[in-house]
């Protein structure tokens, strides 16, 4: 009997552990529906609405196991375009994050409700420096005008991953009411703010004795998305919350980054602290005789060599054990076995130009691809990059060898004229990031054709790719194969010609080099590009204008335009003329010059061949919108600069020229 009775217990004891680890959610169960939210058919605080949101909940547990977020949507379809929200995508970073529990439903406006049983998919949404996002989608069905759609699902996030807590409150659509709630980790300190502010009449958040933080709000505005506009995550409502390891959150800006600073060197030092063992490194990559900048260079160019972990496949902890991969615990490791992570890889830079005798210093810089760095918030992990500052010949640059294919002296675009922490013993300096000029990021397209009897213009296109330009392709393809690769430079060239093009890629470029240019090289056939108009034929000269033909249309800004970066175009196109024809007249030139952008055309026209120029700069960053419409008036000086036409006529009747 007493075996019996401890087997029990015993059994017992393992239900109840179990239980215990069963994550245990808030609202799993779907919530009453209201006679109002099913005879709804309009939102007045969102007239014309496609659809809306009429209750959103976020309930987030910071457990240190086990972290989870769940998640509730109930969205009111209003309009016929509003059926598109039938289709859920959720996205997720695939390195801290799973979905499940997923269940989802439709309520037809006579309240009878059709239940999901239908696949949920995976698709890939985009890679970046190691980092993969998905999205699990799926498709509701039954969806009509006036029914409701509503989901749930659970983020499980990954062990120990607390320090992203995130409250976003504005969305795509208007939302009628909104509840969250966070249970912080218990063993940090956590402060939260509100950078972008509150919809108004929401009360702050604020931390019952349950110590769990909540919030209630209602009626937030839709959010606006607009081309070239700055990270939408700085722009939204919002409420972050920022762990501590204090006991006491510090509470004074410059005593907080000073510590963090004082902390974060001496991290970097402890890594790059391998004096000898780097200068005999240094000896076999450098000759004595070298001047600064080439051995820099070399330096550089060695170091992107070494396998970077951050570009292959994450890989799971046997696979490690397979592969024999371990982190490196210092610089003279991470040289001795070739290969390391991004972060490491640049911080081996640093320690080799150091010990090559360059003045060098650490640098954490924020990116600007998500959010754009503000210390008042005093959120560290917004330094979510490290850089290299090296001086040579009286300069300042800025170096990112962990990343992928970045040329030597640029950094990636989001790294780019941005806020950082120069690192010393004494907690540092701020700094920020050069921006580089246009001329470093060019995008050239050369073009030599032939103009047919029939209109249509064939022969050969070469583009190349330079600095910023090539460097961006190059990751985004790295893991394409070269079909896929064959396919975004012919569908790129496809986007530049405002016309219906048959562009067949010669070769492969080199996917795989920093230093030197992407160049893509294509046989070509634009069919129509000249029009007749009675004896005389009509031909554009935008050819490679179709990027710019719609931009900055807009009256009304309502954000300010941020450029990824100072880029300039340069085309240089001649057509050969059809036996008997030749050049009747050619638009005026144009140099429309405001200082941080330019517009350049020139063509000419004689012996049967026709040839023009087109160059357009920008060293543009961020423009405020009360500068907005200048910026407009610029790029309808460059519409109508490409929307010119060239007059061909016989030969026996072309005019002088």
């Amino acid at each position: 009997m007493n075996y019996r009775r401890l087997f029990v217990l015993v059994l017992l004891l393992f239900v109840v552990a179990a239980v215990r680890r069963v994550p245990q959610v808030s609202g799993d169960d779907w919530q009453p529906i209201s006679p109002e939210e099913l005879k709804m058919t309009s939102e007045p605080k969102a007239p014309g609405a496609p659809a809306i949101f009429l209750f959103r909940e976020v309930d987030r547990k910071d457990l240190g196991r086990a972290n989870m977020e769940y998640n509730y949507v109930r969205i009111k379809i209003l309009t016929e375009e509003g059926r598109k929200y039938a289709n859920v995508e959720i996205p997720y970073r695939s390195r801290t994050a799973a979905i499940s529990n997923i269940r989802a439903r439709t309520i037809r406006p006579d309240g009878t409700i059709v239940n999901f049983d239908g696949k949920v998919y995976e698709k890939t949404i985009s890679k970046a420096k190691g980092v993969k996002y998905l999205a699990k989608t799926f498709t509701l069905t039954d969806v009509q005008v006036g029914s409701i759609v509503e989901y749930h699902f659970t983020y499980d996030l990954e062990d120990g991953f607390v320090f992203d807590s995130l409250w976003v409150l504005s969305d795509e659509l208007f939302t009628k009411k909104a509840k969250f709630t966070l249970k912080p980790y218990e063993r940090l300190s956590v402060r939260w703010s509100w950078p972008a502010g509150l919809p108004a009449g929401t009360q702050a958040p604020a931390q019952d004795p349950d110590k769990v933080i909540r919030m209630v709000t209602q009626d937030i505005p839709a959010f606006q998305v607009e081309d070239y506009m700055p990270p939408e995550k700085e722009l939204k409502l919002r409420v972050e919350f920022v762990y501590s390891e204090d006991t006491v959150i510090e509470q004074d800006q410059a005593k907080y980054w000073r510590q963090f600073g004082k902390k974060s060197f001496d991290r970097v030092e402890g890594f790059i602290g391998k004096t000898q063992a780097m200068q005999q490194a240094v000896s076999q990559i450098v000759g004595p005789n070298d001047p600064p900048e080439v051995k820099l260079q070399k330096i550089y160019a060695r170091v992107q060599l070494l396998r970077n972990l951050s570009y292959e496949p994450r890989r799971t902890e046997q696979e490690q054990k397979r592969d024999k991969l371990r982190d490196a615990k210092n610089v003279a490791e991470m040289w001795s076995v070739g290969y390391g992570w991004g972060a490491d890889i640049t911080w081996l830079f640093l320690a080799l130009a150091k010990a090559a005798g360059f003045e060098a210093y650490p640098v954490l810089a924020s990116s600007r691809n998500e959010y754009f760095f503000q210390p008042p918030r005093m959120n560290s992990r917004e330094l979510n990059s490290n850089v290299v500052l090296v001086k040579l010949n009286g300069k300042e640059l800025y170096f990112d060898p962990g990343t992928a294919f970045a040329p030597f002296g640029l950094l990636p675009w989001a790294e780019a004229g941005v806020g950082g922490l120069k690192l010393d013993k004494d907690g540092g300096s701020w700094i920020t990031t050069t921006l580089p000029e246009s001329s470093a990021s060019r995008i050239e397209r050369k073009a030599d054709l032939k103009l047919t009897d029939e209109g249509s213009l064939e022969g050969k296109i070469t583009v190349t790719f330079t600095g910023l330009e090539a460097l961006s392709r190059r990751l985004e393809l790295r893991q394409k194969d070269d079909t896929a690769r064959k396919k975004y430079l012919e569908d790129q060239l496809n986007e530049y010609v405002p016309a219906t093009i048959e562009a067949e890629l010669k070769a492969q470029p080199d996917w795989k080099g920093s230093s030197e240019p992407l160049v893509a090289e294509y046989q070509v056939k634009i069919s129509g590009w000249a029009s007749s108009a009675g004896k005389r034929a009509l031909l554009p000269v935008g050819l490679f204008g179709a990027t710019e033909k719609h931009l900055f249309e807009h009256a009304h800004r309502e954000y300010p335009i941020v450029f990824s970066f100072p880029f300039k175009k340069i085309d240089d196109v001649t057509i050969q003329l059809p036996l008997g024809w030749q050049v009747g007249s050619v638009p005026k030139d144009v140099d429309q010059d405001v200082k941080a952008a330019e517009y350049i055309f020139k063509s000419d026209g004689q012996n049967g061949t026709l040839h023009f120029n087109r160059v357009l700069r920008s060293d543009l960053y961020m423009v405020p919108t009360d500068k907005y419409g200048a910026l407009r008036s610029f790029f309808q000086v460059v519409r109508s600069g490409d929307e010119q036409q060239i007059v061909l006529q016989p030969g026996t009747a072309a005019a002088s020229q």
